[in-house]
């Protein structure tokens, strides 16, 4: 399927602002990382093999990406890291902003977040074989 150029560079450009945000959201507690990373592979995939083999077999977000949309599932240690990255940056944030309202918006988000990891499957390490085994470029 041809593409037009106009079409391939605006999804190569929400991709790259999608993942951009998502980074941003690993730090940032109110922003939504894991959809904004699959909107990214699902961008990339759409425009750019040589970026979706990128991003797919990234060391950092291939693993986490694949597992979620193959098994909904991400592995324990990937959940327990969340959850207390999660909570720790979200009691600083309203240990330095005492404001009642954005405090119960806090932990409003957290909980949402927090039931939102619990409920994903926990992925087994024959499963993270199956990953290592997957890594390879994309094939049209």
């Amino acid at each position: 399927m041809k593409m037009f150029p106009v079409k391939q560079y605006l999804f190569i450009l929400l991709g790259s602002v999608s993942l951009v945000i998502g980074v941003v959201g690993i730090f940032l507690p109110i922003l939504p990382t894991t959809p904004l990373l699959l909107l990214a592979a699902f961008c990339y995939l759409r425009s750019s093999k040589r970026l979706y083999n990128w991003l797919i077999n990234h060391k950092v977000f291939g693993a986490y990406i694949y597992n979620y949309t193959t098994y909904k599932a991400v592995t324990k240690k990937t959940k327990v890291c969340t959850l207390i990255f999660l909570w720790l940056s979200l009691i600083i944030s309203m240990l330095m902003v005492s404001n009642i309202y954005i405090t119960l918006v806090l932990l409003a988000v957290g909980t949402g977040v927090s039931i939102h990891v619990m409920t994903l499957k926990t992925l087994r390490s024959e499963d993270m074989e199956k990953y290592n085994n997957f890594r390879r470029p994309f094939q049209s």
